[in-house]
């Protein structure tokens, strides 16, 4: 069986805090595609794949691997 995989991209390194980690209703952004991707039940996996260490801790704290 070939694994599903879903891939959100969240590119970082702007000045301020990149968009992906700001909140919108006390949730960073970032968190909305991540729980969408984990409770579409289609994906045996569900990665970000990110240039920032903060979004990578964020992804992981919310159910998402961070491989790279």
């Amino acid at each position: 069986h070939e694994k599903t995989i879903a891939i959100v991209t969240a590119r970082g390194g702007s000045k301020d805090s990149p968009q992906e980690i700001k909140a919108f209703a006390g949730v960073p952004i970032i968190r909305y595609s991540i729980d969408a991707a984990l409770q579409a039940a289609c994906f045996d996996e569900v990665m970000v794949s990110t240039d920032d260490r903060e979004i990578a801790e964020i992804a992981q704290k919310f159910g998402a691997k961070v491989p790279f």
